[in-house]
């Protein structure tokens, strides 16, 4: 890879080389006949798809939004090009077993290409994503005969999905969902309702469109506990596996977004004829679980795609501040002197160091739950593999909101530093914006990730998913006292360490207690300051890495220098953030819900 758009490459190489070192991959059984060269070759060959077939029409997807055209949809035919290349390079089957035709790669390896297409274009990337997970779902949960009419399709690169969870009454409320699957003689069942927001909904960029339905059977328990998970193809599939009728699926209208305007968004109606066919996934009332596990996938997703819009962004506007000459110094009053770059003023300087702190700090919290994603399914130490799901459940909340919230942030920031300019359309700057503003809203809120991570997680087997992370930011910690330089890094964060735990008692104390609503009322600011501290650990993590290549040799001097500045920043503005957030939650303010309606 040359000089890069899309992602710093010295970066990339620095985690998976040295924090997440992916060489150790390598000695799990299902990817013994990889080598770190295969990786690099993989990634080298995504980086260059995404170059050639991604980004160049990352601006002509936003402006040239999906039509709703008489039931159909059009698209620019640059996103089906896109994707049939994706699908010719194998890149839908990459994490898929070699038995189904994948390349068996490992999660981390996988991540790391979705990164770059995510940075080239997450709009086009978000199709085959959503199929990926669907693909997986399928792996997991479905019969073979299900996996073997969609789930190889999908890895063919020959059909698409989507995710068909939320409705135009109940939104996020999946409990409240009304769409009914009703048996059928045939073993089948009949779907009826509609689904709003589903993305990627209605296209001809695959031969078909497997949509993963939430329903209720009639008969089943009441709220979450009654629903079930189909699949509905838009076309039927038939027993050979040739394409059949036309399912029962009506493409009702398209939704028009602020951002990612080049994958469609879209109404769909079931059973408009009451003939919409629908197969059953696993057993009846257990679809929210199965869903979850798609829905976890996509979440970690999402999380990965804001990080890599806020990079996006944020390379952007550092390119920017090197080539803008503009204004002086203070201490120059010669107003004949030239003008200085932007990067040599402090402001901007402090905007491209949040960008920076943000995203990189992100991305090496994504690569971390990528390696946990790899010792989950492939460690032979069951003691591991428990630790590894406790972490996921912990971290993913984390990882999708403070990722979609404060690279979002990056992205604003990137506008800000190109100014006038940075708010026109003739600069990227503002639609890595608009693209990532979405990150916070779908995949779960963060208002709902805030809830599910105080409410659920951090009391996962009595607070043990918390104490494994503390154990092993404990250990960090002990290493990065071996440095002088980091030191005082590492006792900030011991003592805001100790501020979560103190934090959370409380919190948890007044749960038990039954004062359950005030508790959880002010949850944003708990995932705040827990995806502070999580993002301020993988800072001192690489800052440790950072010393130690310093130590050995002179080689790429200034980008671990740049580290350890850039870990020093995010300590030194940012990590204290969660003090003034840890006295409001222990404080048990009632502000917002003594509010009365009508003052409002």
């Amino acid at each position: 890879m040359s000089t890069s758009p899309l992602i710093n490459q010295t970066n990339l190489r620095f985690l998976l080389h040295k924090v997440f070192p992916m060489e150790k991959l390598c000695t799990y059984p299902r990817f013994a006949e990889h080598e770190v060269s295969t990786f690099e070759a993989v990634m080298e060959a995504a980086h260059d798809l995404a170059m050639e077939k991604f980004l160049p029409h990352n601006r002509k997807s936003d402006s040239h939004e999906p039509e709703f055209d008489k039931g159909s949809v059009k698209i620019i035919p640059e996103v089906k090009a896109a994707l049939d290349a994706y699908a010719e390079a194998g890149f839908p089957a990459a994490f898929a077993d070699s038995e189904d035709g994948g390349m068996q790669l490992p999660f981390s390896i996988s991540l790391a290409c979705d990164a770059l297409f995510a940075s080239a274009n997450v709009s086009t990337m978000g199709y085959a994503m959503l199929a990926r997970g669907v693909a997986n779902l399928l792996k997991a949960h479905g019969t073979a005969e299900q996996r073997e009419k969609y789930m190889l399709p999908i890895l063919q690169g020959r059909f698409l999905g989507t995710m068909c969870l939320s409705e135009p009454q109940a939104g996020s409320s999946l409990g409240d969902i009304k769409t009914i699957a009703t048996p059928h003689a045939d073993g089948t069942y009949r779907i009826s309702g509609s689904k709003m927001w589903i993305s990627g909904g209605e296209h001809d960029l695959s031969e078909n469109i497997v949509h993963m339905v939430l329903a209720k059977i009639p008969g089943g328990p009441a709220g979450v506990k009654g629903i079930s998970l189909f699949i509905v193809p838009k076309f039927l599939v038939k027993e050979d596996g040739g394409l059949g009728e036309r399912n029962d699926v009506q493409l009702a209208g398209v939704n028009h977004k602020l951002g990612q305007r080049g994958i469609v968004n879209t109404f769909l109606k079931f059973g408009e004829r009451d003939n919409c066919v629908g197969y059953l996934v696993g057993p009846q009332h257990q679809g929210l679980s199965q869903m979850f596990h798609m829905m976890n996938e996509a979440r970690i997703g999402v999380g990965v795609g804001a990080i890599m819009l806020g990079t996006a962004g944020y390379l952007h506007s550092l390119e920017y501040a090197i080539e803008r000459k503009q204004g002086r110094h203070p201490e120059q009053k010669d107003p004949a002197s030239p003008p200085v770059a932007l990067i040599e003023h402090a402001d901007v300087r402090r905007m491209l160091l949040q960008q920076k702190s943000y995203t990189e700090g992100a991305l090496a919290l994504a690569f971390y739950s990528a390696q946990l994603i790899d010792v989950r399914d492939n460690d032979p130490d069951a003691d591991k593999v428990r630790e590894a799901k406790l972490l996921l459940e912990l971290i993913t909340p984390i990882l999708k909101a403070w990722s979609g919230e404060w690279c979002c942030k990056a992205n604003d920031l990137a506008i800000q530093i190109l100014g006038g300019y940075g708010y026109t359309r003739e600069y990227p700057v503002e639609q890595f914006y608009r693209d990532n503003r979405l990150n916070p809203i779908h995949e779960g809120a963060n208002g709902i990730q805030a809830l599910d991570l105080l409410g659920r997680k951090v009391l996962l087997e009595n607070g043990a998913a918390l104490a494994l992370m503390q154990k092993q930011i404990e250990a960090d910690i002990a290493k990065a006292k071996e440095f002088q330089n980091l030191k005082s890094h590492a006792d900030d964060l011991a003592e805001a360490l100790m501020l979560v735990g103190k934090t959370t008692q409380v919190l948890v104390m007044q749960m038990q207690a039954g004062n359950i609503r005030l508790s959880l009322a002010n949850a944003a600011y708990y995932l705040n300051m827990m995806g502070h501290v999580s993002i301020a650990w993988m800072w001192l993590k690489q800052a440790v890495v950072a010393n130690e290549c310093l130590e050995k040799t002179e080689a790429e001097k200034e980008f671990h220098h740049g580290k350890l500045q850039t870990c020093r920043f995010f300590f030194t503005y940012e990590l204290p953030q969660i003090k003034t957030q840890a006295a409001l939650l222990q404080k048990m303010d009632d502000t917002t819900l003594s509010m009365p309606m009508e003052a409002f």
